[in-house]
């Protein structure tokens, strides 16, 4: 693959796939200590990049193939992009999905008119299904990152984004299978040489750098990346990575929390764990990226909303800004009032009141309040909890693990 493969891919996708912006991030900006921009994949009607490479492949079959259909296997985004182009270009579709797919992926998967089958526990084992589908269907393979043409697609991202920004020095790009950052990197590095191509993969789904370092870290689990959770890397886009790609860099699950928080909260937009993976290697290596003008590619934003306001919720708790407590007192009236009012002069805001007079851990005339507030910020926190001892409350902290032996 090279270049002019990527330009021709630019063509064929031109009006049926999202030309997205660039758009400056100066608040990711402010807390990585880069440059920071963002291109906004998540912007497509499937809500990722996918949809380049899905349209590149269609778009080259044969009219006996169309006929036939195509197949793919996808934790989600790719099977959206596929379902929903195949649609519109009158392609059937088959699309193999873990069980473990997020249910809103499967859900619009199949608003697009594909059939759906769940099968397996991870992307590999639903490959095995894939190979037994066209064998007794002969339908036709759009591989998610294994495919020239797929990778040819996802390479006009970089095309796009140095038309728009030619001044980058970096491009922080995730990985999974590798089809995003071989297509990002050939058409990067051969429009501007001296650009560094970052990529990042999961901690929990290292196998770039085990592939590529020689490493034998230990692979699977749960993670918010279930996008680039990847335990098989493709053999096309490896040599590309392990001789082009400047760096690698793991994430922990934590960060990439704090990064799709980070999204939301300050660039007031969606991204699922693997669209926020770049995000998340800033955030892991600041000094890496310090004073350098940074693309990140936001590859997706398919993030059900339920588990988006867990992570919020818990980015809150990790910030002291929602903390929960315990008040363990002798049962005489008021107290409740007392505690509530002292909270209010203080300026915190009450979200939740478990009030319990039979837990056996309390004396038979004492009463235990277990209370969780909302606060400015970490110092505000800490003045409210000065204020409760000084009270005489003696309040102990509860976290998300169990009672503290401590106030704070």
């Amino acid at each position: 693959m090279n270049l002019q493969d990527v330009e021709r891919a630019a063509s064929t996708i031109h009006g049926q796939v999202l030309r997205t912006p660039l758009v400056p991030a100066p608040r990711l900006s402010q807390i990585t200590g880069a440059n920071v921009c963002v291109k906004h994949e998540n912007m497509q009607p499937t809500g990722s990049f996918k949809e380049r490479g899905a349209v590149n492949k269609l778009e080259s079959l044969t009219p006996d193939e169309r006929k036939r259909g195509v197949i793919a296997m996808s934790a989600g985004n790719h099977a959206q992009a596929v379902a929903y182009h195949a649609r519109r270009l009158g392609i059937p579709a088959t699309i193999v999905m873990p069980e473990s797919a997020p249910l809103v992926k499967a859900e619009n998967t199949r608003s697009y008119g594909a059939r759906v089958i769940l099968y397996g526990e991870t992307l590999y084992e639903s490959a095995h299904r894939v190979r037994e589908i066209i064998e007794a269907e002969g339908l036709v393979l759009v591989h998610p990152y294994d495919d020239p043409k797929v990778m040819a697609g996802q390479g006009t991202i970089a095309m796009e984004m140095l038309a728009d920004a030619p001044d980058l020095d970096q491009i922080v790009v995730p990985i999974g299978g590798g089809g995003l950052i071989s297509g990002i990197t050939i058409a990067a590095k051969a429009l501007k040489p001296s650009i560094e191509i970052v990529g990042v993969e999961a901690a929990l789904y290292p196998s770039f750098t085990n592939a590529i370092r020689g490493e034998n870290r230990p692979i699977g689990g749960a993670t918010l990346a279930e996008g680039i959770a990847v335990k098989t890397v493709g053999q096309l886009p490896l040599p590309i990575v392990r001789d082009l790609v400047s760096d690698m860099i793991l994430v922990e699950e934590p960060l990439i929390e704090r990064a799709v928080n980070a999204y939301a909260t300050l660039q007031r937009t969606m991204a699922e764990g693997a669209g926020a993976a770049g995000l998340a290697a800033m955030l892991a290596e600041p000094k890496r990226f310090e004073g350098k003008r940074v693309g990140l590619v936001l590859c997706g934003g398919n993030i059900d909303a339920r588990i988006l306001a867990s992570v919020m919720v818990r980015e809150l708790e990790r910030d002291d800004r929602i903390a929960s407590f315990r008040i363990t007192s002798h049962d005489r009236p008021g107290l409740l009032g007392r505690v509530a009012s002292l909270l209010g002069s203080l300026g915190a805001n009450i979200l939740e009141v478990s009030h319990g007079r039979l837990f056996l851990d309390v004396p038979a005339k004492g009463v235990s309040i277990d209370i969780t507030i909302e606060t400015r910020d970490r110092q505000h926190t800490l003045e409210v909890f000065d204020a409760l001892k000084a009270e005489g409350l003696a309040p102990q902290r509860i976290d998300s693990r169990c009672l503290s032996e401590t106030a704070y």
